[in-house]
């Protein structure tokens, strides 16, 4: 007689399974290795070291080798002129960190006050934007640097060496300049164009989402790079204007792909394949720089694009979206194009938005808090110091500063991941001090090593930081000779750095994490609630329309970015993490139909009415309110008394609806 068969009892977890959350933070991200940028890493960083060898100096090369590692950490634009800005401005106040920190170097307490001053600039700094943000880490890195390692020569020397270290990693990174010129940037563009390509043929399909997430993602690149020359050159290159008018012209394409998915979800009239695959065409002509193909008359026909002709609301949006774009692309004068058509604005100047910054950053209550959170942590690493008699214990700053650091994630993730890195590195980098004597054999070595910097930068804080540690103690050895005395106490400073990390910059700043998420959460519900009544609103300007919208998506992009730091934080962090994400989903459905409803007015639906539009925007901003209310995300219901079944709102009420029912019991 058969056995009678039992269910399986589940199985527990062993204790030594590692946490969900540290399996995310772990887990390197898919990213191309920019292997320009591993090439440079390595001439840069070996050749200061060759070239003080070959001088009998090798501490010199040493000095000059920290500086290019410091380019080589902020090599990361695409375009010429944002390399400049990237590499060269935080080289200057890198520069001005070492002389400052060689100044207090040995005087104690005088030290200590000098360094935390300079970490509370160096966090207002952070909060401003990127290169600020690289800019105020390098014052900072070399500051504690120059208050912990004695340099060799005259004051002026090491700030010299340093900076031209990080010259020499711009110049490498500048040579192909005058044969690329404006290459990035097209390339940029062009990308963007492919990535709305993806988004037409996701349509209708569950991985319209991600690419709805991806254009956003693309579109902020190719803007970011584009405006960053557009403020200098904007009406006098041809080239770069032509640039902006392209970009402008995928706006009414990315504004009709909402109305192209609702219409393939709900009417079952898929897209045909000919209309992405057009965009396509256009992306490898902005790439080339030619124009697309065009008719003997000079317009772009409807035969060489391949397009059938539309069918309905949505279909006949998406055709003229794109034909638009063709003959954008196709324009010989696109001057005329960018001046009638533009969509963003002109950036203010450069000296306007440096006195913006200044007074956002001296008025932020974000700024002073994260500034205070840095010095603090800076002031209690540096007096540890200065009880403690620990030579050359300025790793544990380091640490501080890297843990710190505002735009790598989240702060528990990363003092656990630099704890992870450094001892990975310092693995490296007791082989590398047992068995390599100093002289020319350090060169080969660091050809091999600074190349890992860049290309395990991308992925992740734990990977970039065993790639960097035993590049910075190989270094360090060159200068003080200490060969493996190194190794262990620079892991034991490492820990300290964490550990003074994780209390008095993440325990002792009860921010929690709904605060932080859910106000920025609440705000774009609240502008899309603004965006609803511009979108229907009979004096609406369609340039003003289409930057709120981007604006919108921008933000919402950065809503992305903050909830994937909070789910590789621990419980409940994490947790509620999880449980928040599906409204900011459901968030980006409200936008996407309010768009699409919008496309379909424009192309012969009925306008809804006024009470119509204003429900949508109440319950919005109810919804809004409800989350700046409460960390805990509670269910709440709709409450519209109108009756719109064949309106054009009727697709995006039905969002608005879904919003409002997101719940989960794992917020409680």
């Amino acid at each position: 007689m058969p056995r009678e068969s039992r269910p399986a009892r589940p199985v527990s977890p062993s204790p030594l399974t590692p946490p969900d959350w540290l399996v995310r933070s772990l887990k390197p991200q898919s990213a191309p290795i920019p292997w320009a940028a591993v090439a440079r890493a390595s001439v840069a960083m070996a050749l200061p070291l060759a070239l003080g060898i070959l001088a009998g100096q090798p501490s010199y090369g040493a000095l000059a080798s920290m500086g290019a590692l410091s380019g080589v950490i902020g090599d990361t634009a695409d375009a010429y002129r944002m390399r400049i800005f990237n590499i060269a401005v935080p080289q200057l106040f890198g520069a001005l960190g070492v002389t400052l920190g060689s100044l207090v170097f040995g005087h104690g307490w005088v030290a200590v006050g000098a360094v935390t001053f300079v970490a509370l600039v160096s966090g207002m700094m952070s909060t401003i934007g990127a290169v600020a943000s690289v800019s105020g880490l390098l014052l900072l890195l070399n500051c504690v640097v120059g208050a912990g390692l004695p340099m060799p020569g005259e004051w002026w020397l090491a700030p010299v060496l340093m900076t031209g270290g990080g010259l020499l990693v711009l110049t490498l990174a500048l040579l192909a300049w005058p044969l690329r010129s404006g290459v990035p940037e097209r390339a940029a563009v062009a990308a963007s164009y492919r990535s709305v390509a993806a988004l037409l043929d996701a349509a209708g399909t569950d991985t319209y989402g991600d690419a709805r997430t991806a254009v956003t993602t693309s579109l902020n690149q190719s803007y970011d790079l584009v405006l960053a020359r557009r403020t200098r050159d904007h009406g006098r290159t041809p080239e770069l204007v032509r640039l902006v008018a392209q970009l402008n012209a995928l706006t009414p394409v990315i504004e009709a792909a909402p109305a192209a998915d609702q219409a393939a979800r709900h009417a079952c009239v898929r897209l045909p394949p000919e209309v992405p695959a057009a965009v396509r065409a256009l992306a490898d002509a902005v790439e080339r720089g030619e124009t697309p193909n065009t008719d003997p008359a000079g317009t772009p026909a409807r035969a060489a694009a391949r397009i059938p002709e539309p069918q309905d609301h949505a279909a006949r949006a998406l055709d003229h979206a794109v034909l638009h774009a063709a003959e954008t692309l196709a324009d010989p004068d696109p001057l005329g194009v960018i001046e009638t058509d533009d969509r963003l604005g002109r950036p203010a100047a450069l000296r306007v938005r440096a006195r913006r910054a200044a007074r956002n950053v001296v008025l932020s209550g974000a700024s002073w808090r994260y500034g205070l959170r840095l010095a603090l942590c800076i002031g209690i690493a540096q007096a540890l110091v200065s009880i403690i008699d620990v030579p050359r214990s300025y790793w544990v700053a380091l640490t501080v500063t890297f843990v710190l650091k505002p735009d790598f994630g989240s702060v528990f993730s990363r003092a656990v991941l630099r704890a992870l890195g450094t001892a990975a590195g310092l693995v490296v980098a007791a082989a590398v001090l047992a068995e390599v004597p100093h002289g020319w054999w350090d060169v080969p070595v660091m050809m091999l090593l600074a190349p890992l910097i860049p290309a395990l930068t991308t992925r992740g804080y734990g990977y970039q930081t065993a790639a960097i540690t035993p590049v910075i103690l190989l270094l360090s050895d060159i200068l003080n000779h200490q060969g493996l005395g190194l190794v262990v106490p620079r892991l034991v400073d490492s820990l300290i750095g964490c550990a003074i990390t994780l209390v008095a910059g993440y325990l002792l700043w009860p921010e929690s994490w709904g605060t932080r998420i859910g106000d920025r959460l609440a705000d774009a519900v609240a502008d899309t609630a603004r965006y609803v009544e511009c979108a229907f609103g009979a004096d609406a300007d369609p340039a003003a329309r289409a930057r709120m919208r981007r604006g919108l998506y921008r933000d919402l992009s950065v809503i992305r970015s903050e909830f994937q730091r909070a789910l590789t934080e621990p419980p409940p962090t994490g947790t509620r993490a999880a449980a928040w994400w599906p409204l900011v989903v459901a968030v980006e459905r409200i936008l996407d139909a309010t768009t699409a409803a919008r496309v379909r007015i424009r192309h012969g639906a009925e306008p809804p009415k006024r009470d119509e539009v204003a429900e949508v925007a109440r319950e919005l901003r109810d919804l809004a309110n409800r989350l700046r209310a409460s960390v805990i995300l509670e269910k709440g219901h709709v409450n519209f008394t109108t009756d719109t079944k064949d309106s054009v709102l009727e697709p995006l009420r039905q969002e608005v609806a879904a919003a409002r029912a997101v719940a989960s019991s794992k917020t409680a």
